[in-house]
């Protein structure tokens, strides 16, 4: 007990920036998918196509190359990012692709009499999209949204690649010290109960959203 009470707040540190990380990709990315999604969809050609290659370009390279091509890469050509931005600009660009997907898809199962109704009613593509469209669609992309943001917290881990010390960093380091697993099996308990709770906000969330069923 004495050797988990002295790993204790070195975990709780490396949670700190866990959570840290999670959180603003997150606040940051679920708005920018949106965007993204719209101009996926956007008449406008040239905004579509590019629109595809940027998720195509995140969806189809993996996250721990995109943080090392932003921090090691990018200083080649003089752009120089700090450890922390480095990673939370991989983070936000990565998963605003894999959102701007889901949302995409949340928007194009609407029925498109829907649209065409609200366009008889005199009823602008905005007022359409806030009033009618994003209501139904967040019901229906919660799943698939609630999947992602647990991938996005254990995805945090791979920062230990450009050396910020998360929590499973801290969890390796202490394990190597110690010779022992135990920091791995505190680690993994942090994490499940950091999933539970995302689990049991999205649940809150599907049950809230029920009646637009």
């Amino acid at each position: 007990m004495e050797y988990l009470a002295s790993l204790f707040p070195f975990m709780m540190e490396g949670t700190v920036v866990t959570l840290k990380i999670f959180f603003i990709s997150l606040i940051t990315s679920l708005p920018l998918g949106v965007v993204f999604a719209m101009t996926r969809l956007s008449k406008l050609a040239p905004l579509s196509v590019a629109t595809q290659f940027y998720i195509w370009l995140f969806r189809g390279t993996p996250l721990l190359l995109q943080l090392l091509f932003i921090y090691f890469g990018l200083p080649i050509i003089g752009i120089n990012i700090d450890r922390f931005p480095a990673a939370l600009l991989a983070f936000i660009l990565n998963y605003t692709a894999y959102l701007a997907e889901v949302y995409r898809s949340g928007i194009q199962s609407i029925d498109r009499g829907q649209f065409e109704a609200a366009d008889v009613l005199g009823l602008s593509r905005w007022q359409t999209l806030s009033r009618i469209i994003l209501p139904q669609m967040i019901k229906r992309v919660l799943p698939p949204i609630s999947n992602e943001v647990i991938n996005l917290i254990k995805d945090t881990s791979l920062v230990y690649a450009i050396g910020i010390s998360e929590l499973l960093r801290v969890a390796k380091i202490a394990a190597v010290r110690d010779a022992l697993f135990v920091p791995f099996i505190m680690a993994a308990i942090f994490y499940l109960v950091m999933t539970a709770v995302i689990q049991q906000t999205f649940k809150w969330l599907e049950d809230h959203y029920a009646y637009y069923r």
